[in-house]
């Protein structure tokens, strides 16, 4: 089985740039099913096989998709957003990077009162391998299977991907819940549906130093998970109070270090990888 996104999942891609008909291209190349792509100025026209409109409430109208995929600019993104929780698109995976924090206070509160899930923004998407494709992850490193990825790093997902595949254990459905501030899915979120999902069987989840994510993840562990879990920590050398990559990635008050979000998923008995060479092998011992 898988979460999210699977065959049935119908998409618009929203924001047509050059990085949107890439991405776009290699998502249907996987096998994902657009239905419609919205770019003000550009509406009545085709791309890829699929149309083209002025604005989502008209894709929603005519294409009834059930998940978007945002590579709107970041200046935009956050009205993006918005226009897919107004149209009532169930699932939305926004890709961009760098949107202005006051933006996603004003989405994060749309979306408490909606029906619509967030995934990112600043993340890489969202995968059930042989079946559907939201994002820009490398799909030919994915092996339909029953192990689940989530991760605030797109790059360590891709790295995980790969290590899993190459001892041939496939992944039910790896998601990157994106590394900015503010974002719409956390860890608990994930975990709590690779939790209830009969085609998991065991997660491996990275995180990284800044905010509290991974210590509250690790108390939901400790509590109500029955899965085998492997973790692993990005930015342990980090220097203190410095950015890492990610907005989120900042240790603050002396909170958020490596060693104390390590400390706590080891209470919580999630098996932590010493090194990410070592995720899928810290995995396969679990399994």
């Amino acid at each position: 089985m898988s979460i999210l996104v699977n065959e049935d999942t119908r998409v618009v891609v929203q924001g047509l740039g050059r990085a949107g008909l890439f991405h776009a291209e290699q998502c249907i190349r996987f096998g994902t099913d657009i239905v419609a792509g919205v770019h003000p100025g550009r509406g009545g026209q085709t791309a890829l096989g699929f149309p083209i409109f002025d604005s989502l409430r008209e894709a929603a109208a005519h294409a009834r998709p059930n998940a978007s995929v945002i590579f709107v600019p970041a200046a935009g993104a956050g009205d993006a957003i918005l226009e897919a929780v107004e149209s009532e698109v169930p699932l939305i995976v926004c890709i961009t990077e760098g949107i202005p924090v006051r933006d996603m206070v004003r989405v994060a509160a749309a979306m408490r009162c909606s029906g619509s899930r967030l995934v990112g923004p600043n993340c890489p998407g969202v995968i059930t391998p042989g079946k559907c494709k939201l994002g820009i992850m490398p799909g030919q490193i994915h092996e339909p299977g029953r192990v689940g990825v989530v991760s605030r790093s797109g790059t360590l997902t891709y790295e995980a991907v790969g290590q899993l595949s190459a001892l041939g254990i496939g992944q039910s459905t790896c998601i990157g819940i994106g590394g900015d501030p503010i974002i719409g899915t956390s860890f608990i979120d994930v975990l709590e549906m690779f939790n209830l999902d009969p085609g998991t069987d065991g997660v491996i989840m990275i995180g990284e130093i800044g905010g509290s994510a991974e210590e509250e993840a690790a108390e939901f562990v400790k509590g109500q998970f029955n899965k085998p879990i492997a973790g692993f920590i990005a930015g342990a050398t980090a220097p203190p109070g410095r950015r890492m990559g990610h907005a989120g990635a900042i240790i603050s008050g002396g909170k958020g270090t490596a060693s104390e979000k390590q400390a706590a998923m080891k209470a919580a008995g999630i098996a932590v990888a010493p090194t990410p060479a070592e995720l899928a092998t810290t995995l396969a011992q679990l399994l």
